[in-house]
């Protein structure tokens, strides 16, 4: 499959492994893909960050990432939907974390390090690979390139989703910014 991806999503695969080392991280994650496809310039997927103002928040989406990566996982729209019922996200982490220390509940503990050092991909970053993949064919597209990744973690339910949503890349504007490009 690799062999159909651009140079751009080519860079993006290989700056979410960088992501991962940097953040002495054991697997490499669909946050690690946008935090790649973020630090990318001259490509499409830099081009529709820009267009959709993304670009300037950059910083605010890491900080987003890292908060619901410290809170277990658990997007904005899981806690707000949790507060409905009366359960209070932010109360459980901090007695969790005063319990076990901060960050107890990041899903990427570095205590699983393994001795060769390579870092696989968790399923859900090779479900955006792969949904990259259908999007291009979907589009008629004979190469699979960043912006393909982007609309594929756009689409995908989760905590990158809702964090691209919340800085104004929600899919449908990723799409038609895709479109026009």
């Amino acid at each position: 499959m690799f062999e159909r991806f651009t140079q751009g999503a080519r860079a993006a695969v290989k700056g979410a492994v960088g992501h991962c080392e940097r953040a002495d991280a054991v697997t490499v994650t669909e946050e690690h893909l946008l935090l790649a496809l973020l630090d990318a310039e001259g490509t499409k997927a830099a081009f529709v960050f820009s267009a959709l103002g993304v670009a300037e928040r950059r910083e605010a989406v890491a900080i987003a990432l890292a908060e619901a990566r410290r809170r277990g996982g658990v997007s904005p729209a899981d806690e707000e939907a949790l507060a409905g019922l009366g359960i209070d996200v932010g109360a459980i982490v901090s007695r969790i974390e005063e319990a076990h220390g901060e960050g107890a509940l990041a899903r990427d503990g570095k205590r699983r390090r393994r001795l060769t050092g390579h870092r696989p991909f968790t399923p859900g970053a090779k479900g955006v690979l792969e949904q990259s993949l259908r999007i291009a064919l979907a589009r008629k597209e004979k190469c699979i390139g960043d912006e393909h990744l982007l609309l594929a973690l756009a689409a995908r339910p989760g905590v990158v989703r809702d964090v691209l949503a919340a800085h104004g890349a929600s899919y449908d504007a990723v799409t038609r910014v895709v479109g026009a490009g």
